[in-house]
This record gives structure tokens, C-alpha cells and sequence, in this order.
């Protein structure tokens, strides 16, 4: 064991060898070997380029060198192309505070049976009048630049739950196709980060339109691993223990989770001091997406965009799907 890897228990030790072909012996090498291609790539600014950090960008690519290096590149050029999202990437940041303080995201205080640490949101919280989207998703981005620190999580990853209860129309008509996309290119392709399932409760018919909007930017590993468990609490809980879940995802021993659990410990004292924020004063330079994307979801668009969903995938709203099959995943796991 090097001394990169002494932050790993023998067990995630054991896990890294297996699942991610992590060797002692040759990690230097597998380290420099990416490092070496950063000179292909003169239009990126590599900001970062020590031994562990390139080591969490290997172990989310498994040790494929090539496949690592462009993840490490694609990070920093989405930090490039997006300038503005990451000014003042701090938890002070009024915008970032206002949505950590809401729960975006919350953090479950134990990690799952694999060791992977939960991440839940309770998207009914999103108070669109005191921050935005991109706030949201900037506090994403923030805490898992927290977390990713830890070389546990690097090996074993995280889970996504996703609580659509009491989450409006008019909240989901925010929820742009050009965000959505944004968010998928900040999580998914540029993001050093093992997401072990996405899974969405209570999700109304909206949010299954939603999703078939973005279905087509999401890589099939991705796809694989989102579950739609709709009102079924007992098909989430088959993957994670309700043990560990807060009384809101039907865990038996846990209280309501607390929104705050998380913000207080990236803000510690500054969390009781009062800011001024104006979610319209933000302004996010994106790259020009594709114009037949920045359309809101309009009843109409999202009705037209139902029939290219595959079949049985969505029936609403020309029929309510009975309860029975919105709680089937939509997905399973590998």
C-alpha cells in the first residue's frame, strides 16, 4: 500500500483491486501516464494536476488511462466553458447558501450496505423566488467537491434519492431542457464522482416527461441506474435498507431529516447570518446549446414529447397510469 492509499480501509482496499483494478505496485505509473497526456491538450487549462487528485479521477474511470484523462480534461473545460457558475464556488455564496440551507442537497449521516454515501433532495423545497436552478446545482457541485476528498467515497461512490412529493407544475416548468442538460454535463461527464443509483419517488407525470427530454444525453450506464419507484417506497428500500433513511423515504428508525444537517457543517457559524439575494441579479454565461432545447416545458411540449417515450414507459396524462405501475422502476440496476 502506497501512501495514497492510506486513507482506505482493508476492505475498500480489497474493493479498489477488484472492482477498479487499483494496484499498489503500478499506481504512480497509472498516475503518471495520465498526467502525460495533459500536453494533447494545450486549449485546456489543468489547474490541478497532483497525484491524488488524477487518483480520483482514475478510480471513477476504473484505470483506463484514456477514458480517466479525458474525464480530467472534460472537468476542467466545463469549469472553462461555464466561468460564471463557478465565481465564488463557496458556501458563503448567497445563491449556493440559500439552496444548502434548503436541503440541495441533503447528506445522510450513514452511508449505505456498499459504503456509499446518500445524497438526497426533496425538490418541493426549491423556493424559486430566493434562488435559482443553477444555484441549486452549484451547491451540488460544491458539496461533492467536499466529499470527493474522501478516498473512501472515491472507491465507493454515492446514491441519489430524489423526492418528487408536492413538487408543482409550475416548479417543473423552471426545470428548462438547457439546465437540465447543464446539469447532466456537470454531474455525468465531468465529475470524477461513482454514482451507484438515481432514484426518483413520487415522481408525478411531469417528471416522467422531464425525463424523457433528457434521456437522450444520458450515457446507458447512467440510464441503468435510475429507478422511477413512483408512491412504491418498498421496491427503494429492497436497494437501501430503510434503516438508514429519514421517515420521509419510509425509514423505520430515523426522525425527519433536518435540511439544515448539511449546510451547518460546510457553513459552521456563518449559517445564521442573514443574506440579501436576488435570484434574477445571477447571471450564467453557458455555451450556445441546441436551440431546439432551450424550449420550456410546456403542457404542449411535454404532451408531444410523450410519444417518443417507449411503450409503457408513460401514459399520463391521456390515461392515469394505476398505482401499481407507477411504483415498477423503470430501470434496474446492473
Amino acid at each position: 500500500m502506497t501512501h495514497l492509499q492510506a486513507g482506505l480501509s482493508p476492505e475498500t482496499l480489497e474493493k479498489a483491486k477488484v472492482e477498479l483494478k487499483e494496484n499498489p505496485e503500478t499506481l504512480h505509473q497509472d498516475i503518471q501516464e495520465v498526467r502525460d497526456m495533459i500536453i494533447t491538450r494545450p486549449d485546456i487549462g489543468f489547474l490541478r494536476t497532483d497525484d491524488a487528485f488524477i487518483l480520483r479521477f482514475l478510480r471513477a474511470r476504473k484505470f483506463n488511462h484514456f477514458e480517466a484523462f479525458r474525464l480530467l480534461a472534460q472537468y476542467f473545460e466545463y469549469r472553462q466553458q461555464n466561468l460564471d457558475m463557478f465565481k465564488n464556488l463557496k458556501a458563503t455564496d448567497p445563491g449556493i447558501k440559500q439552496a444548502l440551507k434548503d436541503g440541495f442537497p441533503g447528506v445522510l449521516s450513514n452511508l449505505d450496505r456498499y459504503g456509499r454515501k446518500i445524497l438526497v433532495l426533496f425538490a418541493a423545497n426549491w423556493d424559486q423566488s430566493r434562488y435559482t436552478f443553477v444555484d441549486i446545482l452549484r451547491a451540488i457541485l460544491l458539496s461533492l467537491e467536499s466529499m470527493i476528498e474522501d478516498p473512501e467515497l472515491q472507491v465507493n461512490g454515492f446514491i441519489l434519492i430524489i423526492d418528487w412529493s408536492n413538487f408543482t407544475f409550475k416548479q417543473a416548468s423552471k426545470l428548462t431542457p438547457s439546465m437540465l442538460r447543464l446539469a447532466i454535463e456537470g454531474l455525468q461527464d465531468s465529475f470524477p464522482a461513482r454514482f451507484g443509483g438515481i432514484h426518483f419517488v413520487n415522481q408525478p407525470w411531469y417528471i416522467h416527461a422531464l425525463y424523457t427530454v433528457i434521456r437522450p444525453f444520458l450515457k446507458d450506464k447512467t440510464r441503468k441506474r435510475i429507478f422511477m419507484h413512483g408512491n412504491n417506497l418498498n421496491s427503494l428500500h429492497q436497494l437501501i435498507h430503510p434503516e438508514i433513511l429519514p421517515s420521509e423515504l419510509g425509514g423505520m428508525m430515523m426522525p425527519p431529516y433536518d435540511m439544515g444537517t448539511w449546510a451547518r457543517t460546510l457553513l459552521d457559524h456563518a449559517y445564521d447570518e442573514e443574506t440579501d439575494y436576488c435570484p434574477e441579479s445571477y447571471t450564467l454565461s453557458v455555451q450556445d446549446l441546441e436551440r431546439d432545447l432551450e424550449k420550456n416545458l410546456s403542457p404542449k411540449t411535454m404532451k408531444r414529447s410523450q410519444s417518443v417515450v417507449e411503450p409503457g414507459v408513460l401514459k399520463r396524462p391521456d390515461k392515469v397510469k394505476s398505482e401499481e405501475d407507477n411504483m415498477q422502476p423503470l430501470l434496474s440496476l446492473d
